[in-house]
């Protein structure tokens, strides 16, 4: 009887395991399936005046899952998707956060570092963008300095042929690709 029992319980166990492992992989090819491809908008927004402080409940009205998930919680997007396919076709043009349209990044200043997300070697405009320390040292985290938002990190020293010798590593989902032929916003 006892040993009975015990295979059954392994049985059980190898069960679970499995509906496990089948969990986990569904949920992968759920969120790559449902990558967006990175918003494009058709003129250039206003620029906040102040920094933008908003609650989690408006943060999740506005932005879609992945966004938040990025922006809001310090997420990475999986790296050559759909977003860094679609960054890297774009001409000239601006970058702005999804979160509160801050100009960030140009296209002036971008090159493919081959790491499989946007890349650029300096900001546009230096005031919305800024740069914190891990609390181990090892990496340097990029954040909108308008709404706080999570962008990505920035590597120096990698000897890339770029003026700064910098590389801001970037998420897509949380920029707002604005073409260079269309008009400014008043």
């Amino acid at each position: 009887m006892l040993v009975y029992h015990t295979n059954t319980m392994k049985t059980s166990f190898r069960i679970l395991l499995l509906a496990l492992a089948g969990v986990a992989a569904a949920t992968f090819v759920i969120q790559a399936q449902t990558q967006q491809p990175m918003a494009t908008a058709d003129q250039a927004p206003e620029q906040p005046q102040k920094p933008v402080t908003k609650t989690d409940a408006e943060w999740r009205k506005q932005l879609t899952a992945e966004q938040y998930r990025i922006a809001r919680e310090s997420g990475t997007e999986r790296p050559n998707g759909e977003v860094y396919q679609t960054f890297k076709k774009q001409g000239g043009g601006t970058y702005y956060c999804i979160g509160c349209n801050a100009e960030l990044f140009s296209s002036k200043v971008k090159f493919d570092s081959h790491c499989g997300w946007p890349s650029f070697y300096d900001p546009s405009n230096a005031k919305n963008v800024k740069a914190i320390q891990d609390p181990d040292g090892s990496r340097t985290e990029v954040r909108c300095a308008v709404c706080d938002a999570h962008l990505g990190h920035v590597f120096t020293g990698e000897g890339f042929n770029t003026p700064t010798d910098k590389r801001y590593c970037i998420n897509g989902t949380v920029l707002k690709f604005v073409p260079a032929e269309v008009k400014k916003s008043d």
